[in-house]
């Protein structure tokens, strides 16, 4: 998947929908506490590339460790489909678990482990 195109996703319930542009290159699986427990297997786009069309009113914010990541869910259904951070030098990113995106089949992606566990 080298082709940037935009992307449609979102929550369980449909709440909370957005679109984001990616050539989902250079997936991450990331062991930390969090992502561990949610499965999830991340894409990381700035700012924006990331457009939420739907469902501000849903989400619930999280934060834990050093509160500097947004881990935002839908307040109906619990899944966490994105989360909003800023990186040192380069401004807003947001990661999107891309097992929410329309139209993926997780069983043919192959992300690269990351151990956020020991960051």
């Amino acid at each position: 998947m080298t082709e940037t195109k935009t992307w449609t996703g979102g929550c369980h319930c449909g709440r909370v929908r957005y679109e984001v542009e990616s050539d989902l290159q250079g997936l991450f699986n990331c062991n930390c506490s969090i992502c561990q427990k949610r499965g999830t297997i991340l894409t990381f786009v700035p700012g924006p590339k990331f457009q939420l069309v739907s469902g501000e009113d849903a989400l619930t914010d999280y934060q834990f460790n050093k509160n500097v990541i947004h881990h935002l869910f839908c307040s109906t259904c619990g899944v966490a489909s994105f989360a909003r951070g800023e990186k040192p030098g380069v401004g807003p990113m947001v990661a999107v678990n891309v097992r929410c995106l329309d139209g993926i089949d997780a069983a043919e992606l192959k992300p690269t482990l990351i151990d956020g566990r020991n960051l």
